[in-house]
């Protein structure tokens, strides 16, 4: 008997939901031996994201019983390592996404089956409101049914552990390996169970309420002096973004925006996007109707809204949209603004950024004199690392944030929050344009004061891990004549810029050259992730660089995220584009390899 049939029969006699189990057996009898290698081979991997897949049948997709066994090994691993979990219990919510009510009832079931405490968030509620009700009831851990920006047949198991952050090693490997210890499902109904589900504790309007309590403590001013406020256009990307962050509004006192209604409600389907993401190309394409609204700004939340977007008004029908680093530049200035006139001691101030993310607000730091931490990539890092600087006693982290649109503030939510940063975004804009500016003009003062900094953000698409290890092996060992002088075995140029300083992160290949030892002080990723550091050559206009290069966790991408620093703006993004053509042809090998260029 082949490996591939034993997996077939143990999913057939484990699975007991009918459609699944008869798409396996469908696949099995017509001999689709290619379609079932993709499906069952390779278990879906649990990781510090938790879990995030195509909903289809198989140990590869995401399906009831992974679902199952994932809740399983989750529990017992809470069990373990959580002290009085069964008292402290679990939360857990879910978005509107096919599967996500049923897979939360199922994830219920599992922690009730075993005698824990089940917060069942009724109806459809934003990420951001899982972490929060995980710290106010201090909950042993908390699970998200959602895959956030995915594509519509995707769905996810995000996990929360009692700190009301997001898992970090060696949490991971943990509940992985107690899912492999409890694959047998232990629980009789797939789905809602009337019998069980009466015993569940619903919260829901009290942790709301709570929210909103705590996120109007971020509002600045609840009233504007501005006759003529600006209008905004809002958008939920189909998600469930839109009841949370018109009540947001109304909590900072603040003018309700216009909905755009083709994308308002919540729709698994999402028919007007392939791809629900804000951060891609393409955000006001469905906001064209603010032009004849006469909308200054448009602002969009992510479909589990906990991420957010905006873009503003520039001339006649055409739009500036901000990168997540500009916004993240905008809230840190603001931020710092309100810290100053607080009184309080500007050392106490604490910001922290993902390292892949802009320096800008590290220059910031530097300059004004307040903390500043970077940390890996994701806000399970950043969410932690802001939990260590508010254990020593010695930081206030006001703000955290990542180039991929996600924002934290204040000190409740350890996590990004679309809603809130929708709101504090608002209560900004009001206030810049009652002084007679705007946030481009803003952002400019920004550079003016702390430097110039422009970010070019993309990635590649390939679809062989194979390939992309050797994309990287190549990296460290770069093909370029034995005279040339380098660090170790990487590349020594890149578009007439020398690289002054590498930091490899990637296990088995740690090394920076700025350490004395070599030896990183961030730890160390889960996939390869490489910076590099680069100088120009031209003294009279200083220009550099910082270039990462890493494997995504969640997609098969090879992400790079490009800054540059200098004196002229327009000089600085020439040198991005050229940076990012010798990027593609000679690093990456983009032709050679057919990799797919968005």
């Amino acid at each position: 008997m082949s490996e591939l049939e034993l997996k077939v029969k143990e999913w057939l006699i484990l699975d007991r939901n009918e459609t699944t189990n008869a798409e396996i057996r469908r696949l099995w009898e017509n001999k689709e031996y290619s379609e079932l290698q993709k499906r069952m081979n390779t278990r879906i991997e649990f990781g510090t994201a938790g879990l995030r897949g195509k909903m289809e049948a198989g140990w590869a997709r995401m399906n009831d019983l992974i679902v199952i066994q994932a809740s399983q090994g989750l529990c017992e691993y809470v069990l373990r390592n959580v002290s009085d979990a069964r008292k402290r219990g679990i939360v857990i919510g879910h978005d509107h996404r096919h599967n996500s009510k049923k897979w939360a009832h199922i994830t219920a079931n599992v922690f009730f089956n075993r005698g824990l405490k089940v917060y069942l968030h009724a109806g459809l509620v934003h990420t951001p409101l899982v972490p929060f009700s995980v710290s106010k009831l201090g909950a042993a851990c908390g699970v998200m049914i959602t895959a956030s920006h995915n594509p519509k047949h995707d769905n996810g198991f995000k996990v929360y552990w009692e700190n009301a952050v997001q898992i970090i090693a060696p949490h991971d490997t943990g509940i992985a390996s107690a899912i492999s210890e409890n694959l047998e499902p232990k629980i009789t109904v797939w789905g809602e169970d009337p019998s069980i589900s009466s015993s569940f504790l619903n919260c829901t309007d009290d942790m709301i309420k709570a929210y909103y309590e705590d996120l109007q403590c971020l509002s600045v001013s609840r009233t504007s002096n501005n006759l003529h406020p600006p209008i905004f256009v809002s958008t939920a990307m189909h998600g469930v973004g839109d009841r949370f962050a018109a009540k947001a509004f109304d909590t900072f006192g603040i003018e309700p925006y216009v909905p755009v209604l083709e994308q308002k409600d919540p729709d698994p389907e999402f028919p007007t996007v392939s791809f629900p993401n804000p951060e891609e190309k393409g955000l006001i394409d469905l906001d064209t109707a603010s032009n004849e609204i006469g909308a200054a700004v448009v602002l969009a939340q992510d479909p589990d809204a906990d991420r957010f977007a905006a873009a503003e008004k520039r001339q006649a029908s055409s739009w500036f949209t901000f990168s997540g680093d500009q916004l993240g530049a905008l809230f840190a200035a603001r931020i710092l603004e309100q810290y100053k006139n607080s009184g309080r001691p500007i050392n106490r101030l604490a910001m922290v950024a993902s390292t892949v993310s802009s320096k800008l607000i590290q220059k910031m730091a530097l300059v004004e004199g307040f903390h500043f931490s970077e940390c890996l990539t994701g806000f399970k890092y950043i969410g932690n690392t802001a939990l260590d600087l508010e254990g020593t006693g010695s930081f206030d982290v006001m703000f955290g944030y990542e180039e991929a649109i996600g924002f934290m503030f204040g000190k409740t939510i350890r996590d990004k929050d679309g809603v809130a940063a929708t709101a504090c975004f608002a209560e900004m804009i009001i206030s810049l344009y009652s002084q007679g500016l705007t946030a481009q003009k803003y952002l400019q003062s920004i550079y003016q004061k702390y430097g110039y900094f422009q970010t070019k953000n993309s990635y590649v698409v390939c679809q062989d891990p194979t390939l992309t290890a050797q994309i990287f092996e190549r990296l460290r060992h770069y093909p370029v004549s034995s005279k040339t002088p380098r660090i170790l075995g990487y590349p020594p140029a890149i578009a007439n810029l020398d690289i002054v300083g590498v930091r490899d992160l990637t296990v088995g290949h740690a090394y920076d050259s700025s350490i004395p030892s070599r030896e990183p002080v961030l730890p160390l990723s889960s996939g390869n992730m490489v910076t590099f550091k680069a100088n120009g050559r031209d003294k009279s206009s200083p220009q550099s660089i910082t270039l990462t290069l890493r494997t995504s966790g969640t997609e098969p991408k090879i992400k790079y995220y490009l800054e540059g620093q200098g004196p002229d703006a327009s000089e600085i993004k020439a040198l991005l584009d050229d940076v990012v053509k010798v990027l593609l042809t000679d690093w990456l090998e983009v032709d050679k390899h057919m990799l797919q260029v968005p």
